[in-house]
């Protein structure tokens, strides 16, 4: 019984490395965005991702 269970095993972890290897060919092939340039952004950690919003010399956390 083992050696069944076994082979099942064997693959459900291949069929998993295939499916891994194809997540990263993907997201290989994919091509990163292309971002507009900020106009007049703040300098540093963005404020909204890291919780902290500086402005004029108060200091907020929301």
């Amino acid at each position: 019984m083992t050696d069944s269970s076994d082979k099942a095993a064997m693959r459900r972890r291949q069929a998993a490395e295939r499916a891994l290897a194809e997540a990263e060919a993907r997201r290989a092939a994919t091509p990163e965005p292309a971002l507009p340039p900020e106009l007049g952004g703040r300098d540093g950690p963005e404020p909204t991702r890291f919780g902290d919003w500086e402005k004029k010399g108060i200091v907020s956390d929301f």
